[in-house]
């Protein structure tokens, strides 16, 4: 096969797909890719609030030490493993999230590209490519 005319198969869209059901799989797409990077950020900030009330400790030990033990008390019993939001940690609302929101939009998308694309993913952006990429270039073949 010249690897250099075409998308592979997974990748072409199935006969009878419309131009819209191909744009419309590409915006969901689109909103799932987008879900997933305020995922990732929804990790940072439970990572980073987790760090930072572990880093906690330190200032209350070195508050203590530095003889302000009136301060280092009221760290330890005000903050320290506080709920960010009523009765949650940062874990919990990830898991919520997932649970609640991310999962559901997952397994959605997923049975959408099933049921419309033949399970075949990316068919906007391959379309784009093959449209943009000149042709015979070596950098621009279709695949590898």
């Amino acid at each position: 096969m010249n690897h250099h005319n075409g998308p592979d198969r997974g990748h072409q869209r199935p006969e009878g797909v419309s131009d819209e059901t191909v744009e419309a799989l590409g915006a969901l797409s689109k909103a799932l890719e987008t879900t997933e990077r305020a995922r990732g950020h929804l990790y940072a900030f439970h990572q980073l609030t987790g760090g930072a009330d572990l880093e906690l400790d330190r200032a209350v030990d070195l508050l203590r030490k530095a003889g302000h033990a009136d301060w280092a008390d009221r760290i330890r019993d005000e903050v320290i493993g506080r709920n960010v939001i009523p009765g949650r940690w940062t874990f919990q609302i990830v898991e919520e999230y997932d649970g609640s929101y991310y999962e559901p939009f997952k397994t959605l998308e997923r049975q959408a590209r099933d049921e419309l694309a033949e399970g075949r993913d990316h068919l906007y952006e391959a379309e784009m490519k093959e449209s943009r990429r000149s042709k015979g270039h070596p950098d621009h073949t279709a695949h590898p």
